[in-house]
């Protein structure tokens, strides 16, 4: 606690046990912000993360975030409800919550955002300003979520900081396509799930890099619009040969590539709520996308970029597949 101290400022961290509000919250903490973190089981997740100063608290709960957010700087919004439940019931009244509690202490908004937004009308090429004609449920609820950060940040209460990116990969506590269908958490990895077409581009993220750009974009926020959104290129795959051709490499041994039964989605989708959000989000793998990060390279001097096969090999040692291996 005595690093965060120094820096002088606070950042509330909604979602601070997951992917990418805890890697923004490592990442703030070793530059030495204070972090705040709020959570419905605060005594467990001090347990983990003992240099957090962990709030008793549910993002659901509107007082519960005003009382965390007392004396942020900035709140990161990377909560999402658990196991995706309820999500299209939920998601909203958090941020609404997240936004009111922004106004009353006079904090910055920082949100992790998604290539949902956005229909095929759009594609290949997405910019930041792209028209958002989404064609699912949790598109819409995404474009729903950015008005209203918008709308908060032009009537001068809540500047907005909006980071979109590709399909996350890396980290430990990571929900993505990599840990959950690609390769098997903690088991040697003797052949690889590929959800894609052959031949066709996928955009992906390495989750260390976007809390990285997260950061130096917090860093930069004097200088910034109030309602400011920028997109990483992150790593492109042009071919969804890449990335099962750097997990070979860092194995250093050929491994089978085997098609996601994309059959069996519809049928466990009613059962395992992972799997309705598979279905709805499999467009993204039937088409290429890809976002250019011109406006981030305009603000930052340079994207935040790990080489694919460091990233691979990360990502596969902290869901214990080397260990395995």
């Amino acid at each position: 606690m005595n690093n965060q101290m120094k820096h002088g400022k606070t950042a509330l961290i909604l979602g601070a046990t997951g992917g990418i509000g805890g890697a923004v919250a490592e990442g703030l903490a070793a530059r030495g912000w204070h972090i705040r973190a709020l959570n419905r089981n605060a005594v467990e997740a001090s347990r983990r993360q003992p240099d957090f100063d962990w709030v008793q608290g549910d993002a659901m709960q509107a007082e519960d975030v005003l009382k965390a957010a007392q004396g942020a700087d900035v709140i990161l919004h990377g909560v999402n409800p658990p196991g995706y439940r309820n999500w299209g019931k939920l998601v909203l009244p958090m941020l609404d919550n997240t936004i009111a509690a922004a106004k009353a202490v006079g904090a910055r908004i920082v949100l992790p955002g998604t290539v949902y937004n956005f229909g095929p009308d759009v594609f290949p090429h997405v910019s930041e300003d792209s028209a958002q004609r989404p064609k699912t449920r949790k598109g819409a609820i995404r474009v729903e979520m950015e008005r209203r950060l918008k709308a908060a940040a032009e009537q001068g209460d809540a500047p907005v900081i909006i980071v979109r990116a590709g399909d996350f990969f890396g980290g430990s506590r990571a929900n993505s396509w990599f840990s959950q269908a690609m390769v098997t958490p903690g088991k040697p990895v003797s052949s690889i799930t590929y959800p894609g077409r052959a031949g066709l581009g996928h955009q992906w993220a390495y989750l260390p890099d976007v809390a990285e750009t997260m950061i130096r974009l917090i860093e930069k926020a004097d200088e910034l619009p109030a309602f400011a959104v920028y997109h990483m290129r992150g790593h492109w795959d042009g071919d969804g040969r890449q990335m099962i051709d750097a997990v070979r490499r860092v194995l250093g041994h050929a491994v089978k590539v085997k098609a996601f039964p994309w059959i069996i989605v519809p049928l466990a989708a009613p059962f395992v709520p992972f799997m309705r959000e598979l279905r709805e989000m499999s467009y993204l793998w039937k088409v290429p996308l890809q976002m250019r990060n011109d406006k981030l390279l305009a603000v930052l001097g340079e994207e935040p970029h790990t080489p694919i096969d460091e990233a691979v090999r990360t990502s596969l040692a902290s869901i214990g597949c080397l260990q395995a291996a």
